[in-house]
């Protein structure tokens, strides 16, 4: 990066073009995320702009980039001029809720890595009347066919007309994990909410919709991973 004055010596010997254009009068205002800036015929390099996005995903849509099979994905309710982005995570196509949107690597990776448990509480509907054994089984850890689920936080919103709704929290991101964990204490889920993401909530963002992250809930993210 050359300091403000050898850069301003560049542009008045005219060896700076933007978009095809040599410069020549200090003090121009350009875009380094849009425009093409050259230096002796050399392209610099653009410094992509890190987006974050909360999307409140309906059912339906799975979360990849694309699919081969014609299904319908989430990147298909963020405008396409936003830029490229990726899930942090997945959620199923029955799964809705509460699903992160970037094209930050880094914070990707730390989100979704398993050492930083970063906790997620989903709202789930099950058939059948959740016991007192249940829920410790669930709290306890599960044995799944990857291994046992790590402890789990676990409460009991209702119990009616055969089925229970209940909210849990986990720490990890098992595929699938949440259906799986009630499956196999026998409580098929019938529906599925992510409600939170650590401290984020759906709170303002109707379904299909989305928002962009502050900055503070940005850099509260980092701090926590």
């Amino acid at each position: 990066m050359a300091s403000r004055r050898k850069s301003e010596e560049l542009i008045l010997q005219g060896r700076v073009k933007v978009n095809g254009r040599v410069m020549q009068e200090l003090g121009t205002k350009i875009n380094p995320s849009a425009d093409n800036i050259h230096i002796d015929g050399r392209l610099l390099e653009r410094k992509e702009e890190h987006i974050y996005i909360l999307l409140n995903k309906p059912k339906g849509y799975i979360s990849t980039v694309k699919d081969n099979h014609g299904r319908k994905t989430v990147l298909e309710l963020i405008p396409k001029n936003i830029g490229r982005l990726y899930p942090v995570g997945r959620l199923d196509s029955q799964t809705t809720g509460l699903l992160l949107l970037t094209n930050d690597g880094e914070l990707t990776y730390k989100l979704t890595h398993p050492k930083h448990g970063f906790s997620k509480t989903y709202r789930a509907s099950v058939k059948g009347k959740l016991t007192v054994e249940a829920v410790t089984n669930l709290e306890n850890g599960v044995t799944l066919d990857d291994g046992v689920t790590a402890p789990a936080k676990v409460n009991v919103l209702e119990i009616k007309d055969g089925k229970s709704i209940a909210e849990i929290t986990i720490r990890e991101g098992k595929n699938r994990q949440v259906r799986r964990m009630f499956d196999a204490i026998g409580f098929p889920i019938l529906s599925l909410k992510r409600s939170s993401f650590g401290f984020l909530t759906l709170k303002g963002v109707a379904p299909g919709k989305y928002r962009y992250l502050t900055t503070y809930e940005v850099n509260k993210l980092k701090t926590l991973v």
